[in-house]
């Protein structure tokens, strides 16, 4: 099930020279006259603005020369709607939940993805989010890619949001995840300090050093020891879309399944090739934050889930 869309129209635009270094809103409200710039703060919020393949942040964003975007120009914004979903809560209170997200499942609502994510699963089960996320990410406060699975962090109303969302912003929820990687990693522990950007050529990934390249740092430390793999548990200390996964690649141990940075489609096993696993092996394990309302430290965990265990299984 998914919100009606009225007077939807698709319009791009090339970010010429003489307009780099203005706000996004303000470049779009000159390009786009007929809607107002509250109007398009909305298509920003609601995820219905791109820059090149990812979506719009926020409206005070710059953009740069040759920057291509893509505004889904809906007179009527398309929201989520509830669904009748399975929903893993790990823990509930007034203000918050901690899911345990499943691979596969997109987090919510956006371009090409109307129905079948997180947040519709979530609006059946609650009702009301927060709505600073916008119509399209209610009560999202962080995300996890599609293949990766584990918990993910939702507020139930804004106040909640916006504490939770500056502990984000100051580094103070520690995140931990279980990853499998191809090869033998050199050291026991280590971190992982290179800049994350946009690869200006694949769009769809980041790379170290790409287009406007942020800080990163992952840390990590030796779980066990396979023939041609390590797992590990990797803390990242910087929130870089794909951070985990364009570090250990960057290393050369890609971690398995993800194919998009460089882990074969395919392992040898006993002398024939087999498909290797069918999502990522990257697990959101833990999460620590202080609660928004009463400040208590909690601790919460998710346990591997079964198809990861049984691959390990298979490797040993």
């Amino acid at each position: 099930m998914q919100g009606r869309v009225d007077m939807s129209e698709i319009r791009e635009f090339i970010v010429p020279a003489e307009q780099s270094g203005r706000r996004l809103d303000v470049f779009l409200a000159r390009q786009m006259p007929d809607w107002s710039r509250s109007q398009i703060q909305r298509l920003i919020r609601s995820g219905l603005v791109t820059v090149g393949s990812r979506a719009a942040g926020k409206g005070g964003e710059q953009v740069h020369a040759q920057d291509r975007i893509r505004v889904q120009a809906e007179r009527k914004e398309l929201r989520a709607t509830p669904e009748a979903l399975p929903l893993a809560i790990v823990y509930e209170d007034d203000d918050l939940l901690v899911v345990d997200k499943p691979a596969g499942m997109v987090v919510h609502v956006g371009a090409g993805v109307k129905s079948g994510t997180l947040v519709n699963a979530l609006l059946h089960h609650i009702g009301k989010l927060s709505s600073v996320g916008g119509e399209l990410r209610p009560g999202i406060v962080h995300r996890l890619d599609k293949m990766t699975s584990g918990l993910v962090l939702v507020a139930k109303n804004d106040a909640a949001h916006r504490q939770l969302s500056e502990q984000f912003k100051a580094r103070a929820v520690h995140k931990t995840y279980t990853v499998l990687v191809h090869g033998r990693a050199a050291n026991e522990s280590g971190e992982i300090r290179k800049p994350v950007g946009r690869d200006p050529v694949r769009r769809t990934r980041m790379k170290v050093g790409g287009l406007r390249a942020r800080e990163a740092l992952t840390r990590y430390r030796v779980i066990r020891r396979l023939a041609h793999f390590t797992l590990l548990e990797a803390e990242p200390q910087t929130g870089r879309t794909h951070q985990i996964r364009v570090h250990f690649s960057s290393l050369g141990h890609p971690i398995v399944g993800d194919t998009l940075y460089g882990a074969p489609a395919k392992r040898r096993v006993a002398g024939r090739e087999v498909a290797t696993l069918m999502r990522t092996f990257l697990h959101a394990k833990s999460l620590e934050f202080h609660h928004p309302r009463t400040g208590k430290l909690l601790k919460l965990e998710a346990p591997l889930p079964r198809e990861l265990g049984d691959f390990l299984n298979a490797l040993a």
